[in-house]
Order: C-alpha cells, then sequence, then structure tokens
C-alpha cells in the first residue's frame, strides 16, 4: 500500500505520467467534461469529497508550474476561493518557488479544460471551485 497522502491509484497513475506544461484540472461537481479528456469521478454525494481536500491530496504529489482560475471565482465563491489562494500562496513559499495564478472567464476556462490530461471531478456544490494545474518539472 502507497504510504503517502495521495492513495487514488488513478489519480497516482495520471500524475505519474505528467510531463511538463501537461495539465489536471481538479472541479466541482458541475463543470462539463470535454470528450476526449480521461473523467476521474470522485463525486459520492453533495460535498463529498470536497474541493479542498482532493486539492491538498493532489497538490501533495504535484509539482505545479502555474495555475487556472475562473475570473469569477473570487466574486462569486469568495470563501473556497480565499481558502484556495491561502493554501496555494503557502505551498509556494513551503517549495520555495511562487505558483503563478492566471484568470480567464469561465467558459475560456472550459474549453481550455480539453487540453487536461484528466479532470477530477469532487461531490463540491460550491460554484466556480475549478482549478486547471499546469504541471512544472522538480529540477
Amino acid at each position: 500500500m502507497k504510504k503517502a497522502k495521495l492513495i487514488n491509484s488513478e489519480i497516482s497513475y495520471v500524475i505519474a505520467k505528467l510531463g511538463h506544461f501537461d495539465c489536471l484540472t481538479v472541479c466541482d461537481a458541475g463543470l462539463p467534461v470535454p470528450p476526449g479528456v480521461q473523467r476521474i469521478d470522485l463525486a459520492v454525494t453533495e460535498g463529498v469529497p470536497s474541493f479542498m481536500d482532493t486539492v491538498r491530496a493532489i497538490v501533495s504529489e504535484l509539482q505545479i508550474e502555474s495555475v487556472e482560475l475562473a475570473k469569477e471565482f473570487p466574486q462569486a465563491s469568495l470563501g473556497c476561493y480565499q481558502e484556495l489562494a491561502d493554501f496555494l500562496k503557502q505551498t509556494g513559499v513551503e517549495r520555495g518557488r511562487e505558483m503563478p495564478v492566471f484568470f480567464v472567464p469561465h467558459e475560456e476556462f472550459k474549453v481550455n479544460s480539453a487540453k487536461s490530461v484528466a479532470i477530477v471531478r469532487t461531490g463540491e456544490f460550491t460554484p466556480y471551485a475549478n482549478v486547471t494545474f499546469t504541471s512544472g518539472v522538480v529540477f
């Protein structure tokens, strides 16, 4: 058995095969998954698993180059957005590397998600609780 925070085999496999600049999206229960993109559906019921619990587990194993969010996220769901922003900032400090955050309109975010290697669907019911991580390198 894996001795790490992230024990989901599908997500671990996706992260292991990511190359520099490949993307992985974590989304709420409502984001459409474009045809051809691997869907890893974790949603069980409203709020389970939560967006932030899923993000924390994924980021524990993922080297991040940059982050993309919908520009509507901070206004529509300030609490969830702030929790994510604080977590990303703290993670950047711990890793000694800032993670640039880019904001795009939600419609563009949905189009861009088609470039993701996989989309991890959570049970989150918070509007715009979606993030795309661009994979970095560890050297």
